[in-house]
């Protein structure tokens, strides 16, 4: 049976609708009864029917319409009147209330008119049901009251910032209306509120700041402003929009710090200087903490601490420097305590200012920067005519000595290797540090002087780890001869014992070097005692015999002796070098000789035999006689045999005056720069084939850095010499153009 549906007038349907509205309404207020699942659905059904009758009867538009006045109307009669009732807090309380009330009851009447919204609203692309209830609200309710509300708001925060209680989750729910009321935009939020309240926020810190800075100190100020940045940081997590997060610590650290920024580290009597000078490492902490904050905040924090680095670096070389030349005029010029003090407390200094640059300043680059530059400064100082290459050299032979100054366990030992190590990046003269590290290790290895090899082999190591392969080519050279050398020395014994006829009656040890490695050492053919010379012979007759294609130069100023003298109250054993033995062993055959007889049967230089018999006349052990009986030696003195002489150990060891070797190990690492800038000039021009004068020379320089910093003036000398033997030739246009001549 076909039974048509009968048509609902707009009149008699919307009244039964605003009937349904009046009862969502004391719903709401808490007065009335749920809908029942027939009433609503009844409601449903009355919108559906009255939407889909055919026209004229189809009520889609005047539904629509009548929907937001709807809502208008109950905003008007209701919800806007009892906000304007309260004030302060409560007009807050009502708003998030009448908000809430006002999205549950557009979330049903969106429900009741959902076929409208799903048919109608699309069809004739109109604002959602949702959209227009909320519209209705932004329109006649926070936007009339929107001024009021976030002045509340912002005068809430203000207390809480002077350390009052506020309801923070009441915050949150009012400026979630801001955030809501935009529909998935912050447009509101952010013109209506939050460009207030930064502007009340920069007012707010801009006086606190210049109350603080006068009533406290520097740490107390960075204290109280770390402590409001981190409130401010709490702020937006406890109520505001995380957008806002980034603008308002904006705001607030360049009120409190980044107008301030002088200010604050040159305070007087607590700046950033004084906290250096005080260890106060907290504060530096939290400096760096709030400075990093700030675009390029760091740097004047880092140049601060490079000057108090630099003028403590300046300050322990000014100390060294005056003990040093309070010395004896002789030891001026040499390596002594107080250098080695110098090198020892620089270190401390750097295990100081390294652990502030990771602890303070979290390892930041700038300043590692800072430190480098400060330690370039007075690690590149001379200490009384000593170079900062010769102390490194010394601190580190102290160490590795047999016997140094510095009682460390192993551990110790490689700690504070490379500890230098570490320090030498600093230094310059790179490669003149290695000369006389090559040097001392030379001396090191040849007298049985180094503690073990393997500390020789540590240091080796950590230098080629920092400066490469070639920084240490040469020293690690060096200790494979020595390994091979014990070789050499079994080879001989076994010789000697299978000839007998060859013996030398003399315990003989003899050290083969290659003569690349090694530094070159002042010798001279001194004429040797019958004893020596077969020594001689038969270990050269034994080499030969396996090496003939190698030639053997012999370094006697590099040997020792044992030799036994034999005195009225008791035999004595020297250890002697050999220049000293060779001497002593003239007066077996002797009982006085002049001064110009020893130098014409040794052979000797003026230099070597004033050296010589000083150490045994003049100094601690007075093996031999002199007359006349003064400590200077001269051509007209006479030297006998010291009969009388007694000690009451057994063995001594006779020391000879140490000859100076600075001015060849400078010498010989000059040389040795020319031929690197002449190398580097080639190589660039090689490759380069045509460059300016001043671009050569910067790459050249920067080349060369990386072991010595090249004088400008002989790199010109270096070009010049080039030109000359026309390795380059300067361009026919252009004069301070040069071209590489293949």
């Amino acid at each position: 049976m076909d039974m048509k549906r009968p048509v609902v007038d707009l009149e008699v349907g919307w009244q039964v609708m605003l009937a349904g509205v009046a009862k969502l309404k004391s719903i709401l207020d808490g007065d009335g009864v749920q809908f029942t699942p027939d009433e609503y659905m009844d409601l449903y059904t009355l919108i559906y029917n009255m939407c889909t009758q055919k026209p004229p009867n189809d009520y889609s538009q005047q539904l629509y319409e009548r929907y937001k006045q709807a809502l208008d109307d109950h905003i008007e009669s209701t919800v806007f009147p009892s906000l304007n009732e309260k004030h302060g807090e409560f007009l807050l309380r009502e708003m998030v209330q009448r908000w809430e009330k006002h999205k549950l009851m557009v979330r049903w009447l969106t429900r009741f008119f959902d076929y409208l919204d799903r048919y109608f609203v699309s069809r004739r692309s109109l604002d959602s049901l949702k959209d227009q209830g909320w519209s209705s609200f932004r329109d006649l309710v926070y936007h009339k009251l929107k001024n009021t509300v976030t002045t509340i708001v912002i005068a809430m925060i203000d207390d809480e910032r002077e350390g009052k209680l506020i309801d923070r989750a009441l915050l949150k729910n009012v400026l979630d209306i801001y955030v809501e009321i935009g529909v998935g935009k912050l447009d509101f939020y952010s013109d209506d509120f939050e460009q207030s309240f930064l502007k009340s926020t920069t007012d707010y810190y801009s006086k606190k700041a210049q109350t603080w800075f006068l009533q406290n100190s520097c740490p107390e100020y960075m204290l109280k402003a770390e402590e409001c940045l981190q409130k401010e940081k709490d702020r937006v997590a406890n109520y505001l929009h995380s957008s806002t997060e980034p603008k308002l610590f904006t705001n607030a650290l360049f009120e409190l710090i980044t107008r301030r920024t002088e200010e604050i580290l040159n305070k007087e009597n607590s700046g950033c200087k004084v906290l250096l000078c005080d260890e106060k490492t907290e504060d530096l902490a939290r400096m760096h903490r709030l400075f990093s904050r700030i675009t390029g905040g760091l740097l004047p924090v880092s140049k601060i601490f490079q000057a108090h680095v630099s003028g403590e670096g300046l300050s322990l070389l000014k100390h060294a420097t005056d003990a040093a030349s309070s010395r004896k005029d002789e030891k001026k010029g040499m390596v002594g305590m107080p250098e080695q003090d110098f090198v020892r407390n620089v270190i401390e200094l750097h295990d100081k200012y390294i652990a502030y640059v990771t602890n303070c300043f979290q390892g930041c680059t700038v300043f590692h920067k800072a430190l480098k530059e400060a330690f370039e400064v007075f690690c590149n100082k001379d200490v009384a005519g000593c170079t900062s290459a010769e102390l490194f050299a010394a601190y580190c032979d102290s160490i590795l000595k047999r016997g140094g100054n510095e009682k460390l366990s192993d551990e110790a030992i490689d700690e504070t290797l490379e500890k230098v190590v570490k320090l030498l990046t600093y230094v310059s003269d790179k490669d003149l540090f290695v000369e006389f590290h090559r040097k001392k290790l030379g001396r090191r290895l040849l007298f049985d002087r180094n503690i073990n090899d393997e500390h020789e082999r540590i240091i080796l190591s950590k230098l080629k780890q920092f400066f490469g392969g070639p920084f240490t080519s040469k020293m690690e050279g060096m200790l494979k001869d020595i390994t091979l050398a014990k070789e050499h020395q079994s080879k001989f014994e076994e010789y000697v014992s299978n000839n007998p006829e060859s013996n030398p009656r003399v315990d003989l040890n003899v050290t083969v070097l290659t003569t690349g490695y090694w530094p070159t050492y002042k010798n001279s053919d001194i004429n040797l005692p019958l004893e020596m010379v077969k020594c001689v012979e038969v270990f050269k007759k034994h080499y030969q015999s396996y090496n003939q294609h190698r030639k053997l130069t012999w370094i006697f100023s590099l040997g020792n002796c044992i030799v036994i003298g034999n005195f009225d109250a008791k035999p004595v054993e020297f250890v002697l070098n050999t220049y000293q033995a060779a001497l002593l062993m003239l007066f077996n055959d002797a009982d006085k000789l002049s001064y110009s007889e020893i130098v014409s049967q040794l052979k000797l230089s003026d230099d070597d035999a004033v050296r010589l018999l000083h150490s045994l006349s003049c100094a601690k052990y007075k093996i031999l006689n002199k007359e006349p009986s003064n400590r200077l030696i001269s051509t007209n003195d006479l030297f006998g045999y010291n009969s009388k002489f007694t000690d009451r150990m057994r063995r001594i060891k006779v020391p000879v005056p140490p000859i100076d070797e600075k001015k060849k190990v400078v010498e010989d690492v000059n040389k040795d720069r020319s031929f690197a800038i002449d190398a580097s000039l080639v190589r660039i021009m090689k490759s380069r084939k045509v460059m300016g004068h001043q671009h050569l020379v910067a790459e050249c320089v920067e080349q060369l850095s990386r072991m010595f910093k090249p004088d400008i003036k002989v790199i010109k000398r270096r070009i010049e010499d080039l030109i000359s033997r026309e390795y380059l030739e300067r361009d026919s246009e252009n004069a301070n153009t040069y071209r590489y001549l293949a």
